[in-house]
């Protein structure tokens, strides 16, 4: 295990020589490297499972703390807002891969398997941590040479992508993401929920009607929104848009104004006040650093 790691790092090294987000031609597969820790600061993460091969991350969630580094693999099944922090080793830089998690192929793989009798109707958390194993390092270290080779990338890069999904989806915890792929249970209803106000952030969403669009009461669908996500359907969206105006700001030169309308805020004052208070700055300040750090 300690050789496939290093062997990580020294490729992730080589493909991500300074300190960036890089979006490979694999589909849904980003590399990360982070050169200097951080303490804990709001940070929005995607639908993913995220390896890292060198460093320290913890997010928070509520109560709860998450920590990843080469020894724990992080996983979400769903797109959350959080609060995390980076620790960069004395070795070298934090350095990471994530891969996007597709409904549709866990539900595939599922197939293939047989295996699509329902998991019992219970409320995973919507993030979780699962020990590194021995074929999930050594998927992660294929998939890395892969993209060191134009023809591997393109021919092997995408099954191996579909492998890491699979050994993730055998492992500890796996059946969170099992949940996704069944349409009458309550994870694939707040699951879909999700997924609409990532897509639709900018619409004034009504809780009742996105309560309804996941065949739950009110009650039902506040409790089970909070069970995964940790917070109540009206913060979500509220962290998701400051989170998505501080990307047009930070990485597409959008100004706080613009930024503000943008994401459904009608009134820039109130943008710039809950922004301040989320973040801990002004939107007009916030504008240093353009790295993606959701690794």
């Amino acid at each position: 295990m300690e050789n496939k790691n290093q062997k990580m790092v020294e490729l992730l090294k080589q493909q991500v020589p300074e300190e960036s987000v890089v979006t490979t031609s694999i589909n849904g597969v980003k590399l990360y490297r982070v050169e200097k820790s951080f303490n804990r600061k709001p940070t929005s993460y995607n639908s993913e499972i995220i390896i890292i091969a060198q460093g320290e991350k913890r997010v928070y969630l509520g109560d709860n703390v998450y920590t990843y580094n080469p020894s724990r693999y992080l996983v979400l099944p769903v797109p959350l807002p959080a609060e995390c922090e980076a620790i960069v080793s004395p070795d070298g830089p934090l350095l990471g891969i994530s891969i996007q998690v597709d409904p549709l192929i866990v539900g595939e793989i599922l197939l293939e398997l047989d295996d699509t009798r329902p998991p019992a109707d219970d409320l995973h958390k919507g993030i979780y941590t699962a020990p590194m194993t021995v074929s999930i390092a050594d998927t992660a270290l294929r998939l890395l040479e892969a993209l060191s080779s134009p023809d591997d990338r393109r021919i092997l890069g995408p099954m191996i992508m579909r492998e890491i999904i699979y050994r993730v989806l055998r492992g500890e915890n796996g059946d969170a993401l099992q949940a996704l792929t069944f349409r009458d249970r309550r994870f694939f209803q707040i699951a879909k929920v999700l997924n609409k106000i990532h897509q639709t952030y900018h619409h004034n969403h009504d809780i009742r009607s996105l309560a309804m669009e996941a065949g739950m009461g009110m009650s039902s669908f506040h409790t089970s929104f909070k069970a995964v996500t940790d917070a109540s359907p009206l913060q979500y969206i509220k962290s998701v848009r400051l989170h998505k105006a501080r990307e047009l700001m930070i990485q597409d030169g959008v100004n706080a104004y613009n930024a503000a309308l943008r994401v459904g805020y009608e009134s820039p004052s109130q943008f710039s006040r809950e922004y301040k208070k989320f973040f801990g700055i002004t939107p007009a300040k916030d504008t240093a650093g353009t790295l993606d750090e959701n690794v």
